[in-house]
């Protein structure tokens, strides 16, 4: 038998190792991946926004619906962001960032950053900018069901 190359079996074993190591990055600051992503998006909502609802702010940052309401919770017991109302099915979240919550993404971002610098990747820059492309067309694929 032949050895075949598994692409989408290697981006899984590499999203594992890549993954573990994030959440250990994460867990030094006291968030899990998925919060800072959270916290991202709510920080990136221009003021006047009206906000987004739970299925939007799972699309955006990849999870389930479902998982949006104990998500935000978390961040609600953690100081990071407020609830304006309850929120629900199909209405805004009405959640915005704290102070905390600013300075948990402020205190977070150099290490996030140094963990993406293509040399801790064992990258080069051109290589780092090549693998985002294909990891992208990657994605595209197999959202559109290819």
């Amino acid at each position: 038998m032949t050895e075949e190359t598994l692409t989408a079996q290697n981006l899984v074993q590499t999203a594992h190792v890549v993954g573990l190591r994030f959440s250990e990055l994460f867990a030094a600051l006291d968030l899990t991946p998925t919060q800072f992503a959270v916290l991202i998006e709510l920080e990136a909502l221009d003021d006047g926004d009206d906000g987004l609802t739970q299925a939007e702010l799972a699309r955006r940052v990849l999870v389930r619906p479902q998982s949006v309401r104990v998500l935000l919770s978390s961040l609600v017991e953690q100081g990071l962001v407020t609830r304006d109302g309850p929120g629900g099915k199909g209405r805004r979240v009405g959640v915005s960032l704290t102070a905390e919550g600013r300075a948990a993404l402020a205190r977070s971002w150099p290490s996030v950053r140094a963990f993406n610098t293509p040399e801790s990747l064992g990258l080069s820059r051109a290589q780092a900018a090549m693998l985002n492309e294909l990891l992208d067309r990657v994605r595209a694929a197999r959202e559109a069901g290819f």
